[in-house]
């Protein structure tokens, strides 16, 4: 029998937990599932090359695990978590593809450039360019947001976004799939989130143009926008009380764990999406995007 959706991972109330942004994985109770365990490839994308920024927790490792079991090597992507990144690279290597770790900034346009060029390098190639990366806080009062934090959002969530996909048009081959993360926030916004659900709307908008722009080029652009997603951004950027009531407002009546995502990435980085390009595929546990 297929497990029950609603009882296949912990439902709220979650534990007390707070944490520090960004946040660590090791410190989250219960435990992330990031597919360490379940997810099974099947070679959709064997000798291709992917880049994942944010690849060192949460969405982004569920995805980097899930492209390595399919063959991919991957080049993880992260601000400054060592640990969390050293993990990740260690599912990789162990399902026998190849890791690069490159910390830094995403924000930066010139490590954004960087980024792409050193994976050129090291790889030859760049297939697959997941666009992944996020920054937010709650903040419930405009005022409250200050400029800083404002343009730090735009940079981290949009910008790079920009940088990363000019740069690696330039030396993707048709074939080639550039994947971005937008949200539920994007159609269904929470005030407190004001600046992340912006950036999360515009993402939905920049794949649609970006995919007419590339289709002649052969180049899919397509997105996956989550709905509440157990990861550390959720314990590091949200108030106590709405940490344990996380995804309790779903129609599954929990929230998803990071490996639930995977098979969207791997489907729109696979063959077996050839023809979907301009999509973007809710993952949102029966919230609604329409």
């Amino acid at each position: 029998m297929p497990p029950d959706p609603t009882t296949l991972h912990p439902s709220p109330p979650q534990p007390e937990q707070q944490q520090e942004m960004p946040g660590e994985t090791a410190a989250m109770v219960p435990p992330p599932d990031h597919g360490e365990e379940s997810y099974r490839g099947n070679g959709r994308l064997t000798g291709r090359v992917a880049l994942i920024t944010g690849s060192d927790s949460g969405i982004g490792r569920a995805v980097a695990i899930a492209f390595a079991r399919e063959g991919a090597d991957v080049v993880i992507s992260y601000l400054e978590e060592d640990a969390d990144a050293q993990e990740t690279a260690a599912w990789v290597e162990a399902a026998g593809r190849q890791a690069l770790l490159l910390p830094g900034d995403v924000g930066d346009a010139d490590h954004c450039r960087a980024l792409i060029n050193r994976s050129v390098q090291a790889f030859g190639r760049l297939d697959i360019l997941v666009n992944n990366a996020a920054h937010q806080a709650t903040i419930d009062r405009i005022e409250e947001i200050d400029d800083e934090e404002w343009r730090r959002t735009m940079r981290t969530n949009l910008d790079a976004m920009f940088y990363l996909s000019k740069a690696a048009v330039q030396v993707m081959q048709p074939g080639a799939v550039i994947i971005n993360t937008s949200s539920i926030q994007s159609k269904s916004p929470s005030p407190g989130l004001l600046a992340y659900a912006t950036t999360k709307g515009a993402i939905s908008n920049f794949t649609a143009g970006l995919a007419a722009m590339l289709g002649p080029r052969g180049i899919r652009v397509n997105a996956v926008a989550p709905g509440p997603i157990w990861t550390p951004l959720i314990p590091s950027t949200m108030p106590e009380e709405k940490v344990r009531e996380f995804g309790g407002d779903t129609s599954l009546g929990r929230p998803g764990q990071p490996a639930e995502l995977a098979g969207a990435y791997v489907l729109l980085a696979s063959d077996e999406g050839s023809y979907m390009t301009g999509a973007v595929i809710p993952v949102t546990g029966g919230r609604p995007m329409l």
